[in-house]
């Protein structure tokens, strides 16, 4: 079994394990590919999982694909993603 693919995650700021693809065609995915750990992307997955429940998004959209683009480079590289305002966890 190989080694896996190690990554400094710029979310999480540590050396782990990476994708083992990338994540979306394009710049956006390669630069996912390179510097989000396999860890930190399951948290993005858990994140956009709350924005579609919360919005209602229809993921046989095209414009949920843009968003789903533009929350992943929020995530990672821009603020680190913000909930929405109206979202209110369960107690």
């Amino acid at each position: 079994m190989a080694e896996p693919r190690i990554v400094h995650c710029v979310k999480l700021n540590k050396d782990l394990p990476g994708l083992d693809r990338l994540p979306v065609q394009g710049e956006l995915g390669q630069k996912v590919y390179d510097n989000v750990s396999k860890e930190a992307f399951k948290m993005f997955l858990d994140y956009f999982k709350m924005i579609v429940n919360e919005y209602r998004l229809d993921l046989s959209n095209p414009d949920t694909d843009k968003i789903f683009l533009d929350q992943m480079t929020e995530f990672f590289f821009g603020s680190g993603g913000n909930l929405p305002d109206e979202y209110k966890p369960e107690k």
